[in-house]
């Protein structure tokens, strides 16, 4: 049987891909332990996470033969939200590189990340109240926050589901590309994000992340940590040095 992710681990990312084509990538108990996994592995080394999907699908959601299933009990369980919150906590960055469709616990995953590109075929949304249930696994707080409460209200209440175009001009997602050349623009971000300070990158995703209440002491106590590392002295030496030799 195949795997469910397909794992690649490069020194300053990690490419999980979500390998159920012929389910089109739902998400079942499967995939959940085995994104566990993927993030067991970033939280003990940090890396960039670049999620996609095979066969030219992100995920078309959860997967409703296991859904169907469930009872009380495994709703008050949190099977994907917890998982989506553990990814969303990642202490670097998550690029989510979607084709296709991204609907119900697909489309809640990709809201989990920190950036999100996608093709002109992208389809993204949360159909679940056609299902008789509701976007539980981070929909109803994310999305408000992604693309405001109003369009968030209507999607979710709707079903309706976003095109490419209306999910750039939302600012769900920064940019669109040929199927052909998604995965190149997801390694530019990710090659972009690796010729940065690691910490830097790290701290800059903790304070993104802090309540408004927290700012600006968490950003204070971060950058006082960055200001003693011997990385800030390396990087704004070689800045200095080569503008005196422009």
């Amino acid at each position: 049987m195949a795997a469910p992710v397909l794992v690649e681990e490069r020194d300053d990312r990690v490419i999980a891909t979500l390998n159920r084509p012929d389910k089109r990538n739902a998400i079942d108990l499967a995939t959940v332990d085995a994104l566990h996994a993927v993030c067991d592995g970033l939280e003990a080394r940090p890396r960039t996470l670049i999620l996609t999907g095979a066969g030219g699908v992100f995920a078309a959601g959860a997967d409703i033969a296991q859904l169907r299933d469930r009872r009380a009990e495994d709703a008050r369980r949190n099977i994907n939200a917890a998982l989506f919150i553990r990814i969303h906590e990642l202490p670097m960055p998550v690029i989510a590189a979607m084709d296709g469709y991204a609907l119900g616990g697909g489309a809640e995953l990709a809201y989990a990340a920190d950036i999100r590109i996608a093709t002109p075929a992208l389809r993204i949304g949360n159909p679940e109240t056609g299902l008789g249930i509701l976007a539980a696994a981070g929909a109803t707080w994310r999305l408000p926050a992604l693309v405001g409460e109003a369009l968030a209200a209507e999607l979710l209440f709707t079903g309706r589901s976003l095109s490419a175009e209306e999910a750039l001009a939302a600012g769900l997602i920064t940019a669109i590309h040929p199927a052909d050349d998604l995965m190149d623009a997801a390694h530019a971000i990710a090659d972009r994000i690796s010729a940065n300070d690691p910490l830097a990158v790290q701290h800059t995703k903790t304070a993104l992340r802090a309540p408004r209440a927290d700012h600006p002491r968490i950003d204070a106590d971060l950058q006082a940590e960055l200001f003693e590392s011997p990385e800030k002295m390396r990087r704004m030496t070689a800045f200095l040095e080569k503008r005196g030799r422009a």
